[in-house]
């Protein structure tokens, strides 16, 4: 494609982005439904852009794209509604990961031939939330705080349990042995040295950055974020949780004490947070990243098996069916029933499914292939029926009928 071709296209996807942010503000019908449209014209059907023609720069989007997102939806989350929200988040994630790799491997063992061990990868890659499209939904969404908090850590949180299980069953056929010991230690060092890191970095720079003021870029903050993601992610263990706990901690400074943490920086430390302005930034740089991530994701998509497409279909209605009957048990019964409601239809995938989808490939499995195309279309469909339930539990007289099913949860509480 011509360079000046290219330029052009990519400032009408900017101008559209927006347009279609607005659009979503005043009808929640969601943006990511058009923008993965888009892809899906200008990819599979016109066959104008290719996935290979982003070549290294494909998957390294995407990770910066975590990163932002993690970073900025940490901000908004007080350690206040995080306390409250913990142990229903934790028991959702878990539960939501289980119950979808089993239904994984029910499908794809029993059904699609698929050996045990590559089932369980495809459960593993597909056993999260997307952070790109819940923390967006939310700010939309007119539920309360602990709800939101639920579903942005259970986003972030399960992106690491699907990332540390799947290189575990990668390890598991390069080696040809199973160590539930090593599995779980890696997981527990994968949670809490991210958070460790996240919080020391937090610190650390709400006291120096103000000292930079002479540089005068709104880009050092988000270029300090990048640094920590892959600091993080080199060590081995999770950049997304040390990029949420980042956020987190610039959110909540009046808790995270310098003198306190670091000792080593001295008493009386001024500790700055970021500006409003700073905020806005972040905000409108999610918007971006988003408007092309899912139109990188329609690229990718690919429509010639149909027994991919029947089978991504199959799953996804299963895997929604499933989380009603997960939101029943783990949720405190304190949410609303209209919030239990939006958090039963929240299982869209996206980044990290993304992203993990090619590395089974890459090690030479056998279905590598094929997992990451039942993938990319279960990315699709899953944010499709997210997208779809939303506006009807917004909109419609449908909102009613379907909240009757979480008659349980509290019937009505003010917002916050």
């Amino acid at each position: 494609m011509d360079a000046a071709v290219t330029v052009l296209f990519l400032g009408i996807l900017i101008f559209l982005g927006n347009i279609l942010s607005r659009f979503f503000t005043l009808t929640k019908i969601p943006d990511v439904l058009f923008l993965i449209a888009i892809g899906i014209i200008i990819g599979p059907f016109l066959s104008l852009v290719a996935p290979s023609a982003f070549g290294v720069v494909g998957p390294l989007f995407t990770m910066v794209t975590l990163a932002i997102i993690l970073f900025e939806g940490g901000l908004h989350i007080t350690l206040e509604t995080l306390k409250k929200s913990i142990n229903g988040t934790m028991a959702i994630t878990i539960a939501n990961f289980v119950i979808v790799t089993g239904i994984c491997i029910v499908v794809m063992h029993y059904f699609a031939g698929f050996t045990l061990i590559e089932s369980f990868m495809l459960g593993a890659i597909l056993g999260g939330t997307s952070s790109a499209v819940v923390i967006p939904f939310t700010n939309y969404l007119n539920i309360k705080n602990d709800t939101k908090a639920i579903l942005a850590l259970e986003s972030a949180i399960s992106d690491v349990l699907c990332i540390v299980v799947l290189l575990a069953f990668l390890d598991v056929v390069k080696l040809h042995e199973f160590n539930i010991g090593h599995l779980v230690g890696n997981l527990m060092a994968s949670f809490l040295i991210a958070i460790i890191i996240g919080i020391a970095a937090g610190v650390w720079w709400s006291s120096v950055y103000h000292r930079l003021a002479s540089i005068k870029s709104i880009f050092i903050t988000p270029a300090f974020v990048f640094i920590v993601f892959g600091f993080v992610n080199l060590l081995g263990f999770s950049g997304a949780i040390a990029a949420l706990a980042l956020g987190l901690t610039l959110g909540n400074l009046y808790y995270f004490k310098a003198e306190k943490i670091l000792p080593f920086l001295g008493d009386n430390i001024t500790q700055v947070e970021l500006t409003p302005i700073e905020k806005e930034f972040f905000a409108q740089l999610v918007s971006l990243l988003k408007t092309f991530f899912f139109i990188y994701i329609g690229i990718s998509i690919q429509f010639g098996n149909m027994n991919i497409i029947y089978l991504g279909a199959i799953i996804t209605i299963i895997i929604y069916l499933a989380r009603i009957v997960m939101v029943w048990f783990t949720i405190p019964r304190s949410i609303p029933a209209s919030d239990a409601a939006i958090v039963s239809v929240m299982e869209p995938k996206g980044l990290a499914a993304a992203v993990l989808a090619s590395l089974p490939l890459g090690a030479g499995i056998a279905a590598g292939q094929a997992i990451q195309d039942i993938t990319y279309i279960i990315i699709f469909f899953s944010i499709l029926v997210c997208s779809v339930m939303v506006f009807l539990l917004e909109r419609t007289s449908f909102a009613g009928a379907y909240r009757r099913l979480f008659w349980m949860f509290e019937k009505e509480t003010p917002k916050t």
